[in-house]
């Protein structure tokens, strides 16, 4: 009899104790997700900020080694002579980069021996709305690589650009005809925006739609003011989600399944800290790349009007290495790989890695399928 009552005892204590962990978990979830979020770690410095747009840089790690979701990658002395300068897209905020102390991408390139730079392009507001391509890629974007330049001593520089941070890349680099950009990586960027699966179709159709427009009416989307286009934070993080809707529903399932486990809490409250937090992005950009990009779909043709100028890929001679994600939805690999039809570069490669447009990014696939072959290409063309 002793021995039923101590099992049951022992039972009802660990029914509590796990009780206690899934409330501590779910409230710290809900009330407290600042305290459970790892992103933002590495330290950097603010090199000039404008009240919007600032410059980061990444000093020195202290540490020998860094952890790289389990590979142990060690810090190298020995710096490349060319700085990596990480243009991102608009909308995200910028713990994207640096979303985990082991998968950091900010943190891993310093480990492998370059000089980081970051462009943060801030958090615009409805006074910005007139801000579009031409304020990005033709002003704001050159007078931070001006500064880089300033700041390492080199003129020689890489630009990895991801998503719309791909398109600022391509777009500054035909535009300026800059010589002195000798890499550009290239990643989930449409080049053939009609080509992108569902999202390619419905692209069409909406050409298809503003053609009809026009013809009867004579109207343009670029008729109309760029206040009107503003997207704000809140409506770019849902589109974002809807482009994958089944996922992020199952992301808060699994939550629920794996209340328990504090580890998994963090990391769904730091994927999260990225997801929900995103930006507006200017009315003028959008209306800028509703025609450029979805409508005219214009790059398909290896050109794009930026302003009342006309970018050529052809321009772009820079080594380049592309990755499209085998499962991105909003680029598919076939709305990336045209890239290399249209640019001069004699070194060019394009990879398809596994995952969606986040994840080739900072997915948990991608520091092996990605980061090492890319840090391994950059370093054979930065010295």
């Amino acid at each position: 009899m002793p021995n039923i009552i101590n099992a049951a005892t022992e039972k009802a204590a660990g029914f509590a104790r796990q009780t206690s962990r899934y409330a501590g978990n779910a409230f710290d979830r809900v009330f407290r997700a600042a305290s459970l979020v790892q992103a933002g770690q590495t330290p950097f410095e603010t090199l000039h900020t404008d009240g919007l747009v600032s410059l980061r840089y990444y000093p020195p790690l202290q540490d020998d080694f860094i952890d790289l979701d389990g590979i142990t990658i060690p810090v190298e002395a020995n710096r490349h002579r060319t700085p990596v300068v990480i243009v991102p897209p608009l909308a995200v905020n910028m713990l994207i980069y640096d979303l985990f102390p082991q998968r950091s991408l900010v943190r891993f390139l310093r480990a492998k021996g370059f000089e980081v730079y970051l462009i943060d392009w801030g958090m615009p507001t409805r006074a910005h709305s007139h801000y579009n391509l031409h304020t990005y890629v033709a002003e704001l974007l050159p007078a931070s690589l001006e500064r880089v330049r300033q700041h390492s001593g080199e003129q020689e520089l890489s630009l990895h650009g991801w998503s719309m941070g791909g398109m600022f890349t391509l777009f500054y680099s035909a535009l300026s005809k800059d010589q002195h950009i000798r890499n550009a990586i290239i990643l989930g960027s449409p080049i053939d925006s009609h080509a992108s699966g569902i999202l390619g179709l419905l692209n069409q159709r909406m050409a298809d739609v503003a053609g009809a427009i026009y013809r009867r009416t004579g109207l343009q989307i670029h008729d109309l003011r760029p206040h009107w286009f503003h997207s704000p934070g809140w409506a770019n993080t849902i589109g974002f989600k809807l482009t994958n809707p089944v996922g992020s529903f199952m992301g808060y399932w699994e939550l629920l399944v794996r209340l328990g486990d504090r580890e998994f809490v963090s990391s769904h409250a730091t994927t999260s800290a990225f997801l929900d937090r995103m930006v507006a992005y200017p009315g003028g950009v959008v209306q800028d790349t509703v025609v450029r990009i979805w409508i005219d779909n214009q790059l398909s043709r290896g050109t794009v009007q930026i302003g009342d100028d006309e970018a050529q890929l052809a321009n772009i001679n820079a080594n380049l290495f592309a990755v499209a994600g085998s499962e991105d939805t909003m680029v598919t690999p076939d709305a990336a790989k045209s890239l290399m039809d249209h640019v001069s570069s004699v070194d060019k490669t394009f990879r398809v890695a596994p995952g969606g447009h986040m994840g080739i990014l900072a997915g948990s696939k991608a520091p092996r399928e990605s980061w090492l072959e890319i840090a391994e290409w950059l370093a054979q063309r930065s010295d």
